[in-house]
């Protein structure tokens, strides 16, 4: 679904939530923010720069997919040898012991079984392989994250634990974060503002409690009824 002349500004350090049916565009905002889509008409900036020519690793931000876009030829992570969790921190040319620090810290917060180091992403369960690109997110702090349905192949158990950790580093870290979910429940609980979409438009941009209570038409009202609050 094409993104139709969305007009969305986001606080600095704000938690916004993108919900809405399949085929919304919610993927497709993401992506553009992003770099790896191109704008057909219009202009996005970060922090006050128009981006709209700046290469997506310049752009200072991360990225969740979901399709975990692991490298698939990496370990999960080697601090002497470029591995998937290790991969940013070495661009930086991060020194190996911080990189190991760094990456001992978010696999705890996340739950990655130092085990599971070793392994390249043809070993990992589709689960292990979201967290794990979670966490290589979390490895260099962006002023974006984007995640894409993070949390959509996890266990409902771990998934509580790992979206507290979410809204914990993002009020920590104090990057701005866009949140893509089926989940309206799980946008409740960690977003500041919730944008809902229907076909490739933002319908309402909202507090949660203010979606919840005015919804701004049936179309949102019909959305929220779906779930239990």
């Amino acid at each position: 679904m094409a993104v139709d002349h969305v007009s969305l500004k986001v606080e600095n350090r704000e938690f916004l939530a993108i919900v809405g049916p399949t085929g919304c565009g919610k993927t497709t905002l993401l992506r553009l923010v992003a770099g790896v889509e191109k704008l057909d008409s219009g202009h996005i900036y970060i922090h006050g720069r128009c981006v709209d020519d700046v290469d997506p690793s310049r752009r200072g931000v991360r990225m969740v997919f979901q399709e975990h876009a692991l490298w698939p030829h990496m370990r999960v992570f080697h601090k002497d040898m470029a591995s998937n969790l290790s991969f940013g921190m070495r661009l930086r040319k991060q020194l190996p012991r911080s990189m190991e620090e760094t990456a001992d810290l978010i696999a705890r917060r996340l739950g990655i079984a130092r085990e599971l180091f070793p392994r390249k992403p043809d070993q990992l369960s589709v689960g292990q392989k979201q967290v794990v690109g979670i966490g290589r997110a979390l490895t260099i702090i962006p002023k974006i994250l984007l995640l894409d349905e993070p949390l959509a192949h996890v266990d409902p158990q771990r998934r509580l634990a790992l979206r507290r950790e979410l809204k914990d580093y993002h009020n920590k870290m104090g990057s701005m974060t866009l949140y893509v979910t089926h989940n309206l429940p799980e946008a409740f609980a960690l977003a500041d503002r919730i944008a809902i979409m229907q076909d490739g438009k933002i319908i309402q941009v909202d507090s949660p409690s203010e979606i919840q209570n005015h919804p701004a038409n049936e179309f949102v009202k019909d959305f929220i009824e779906c779930f239990e609050l």
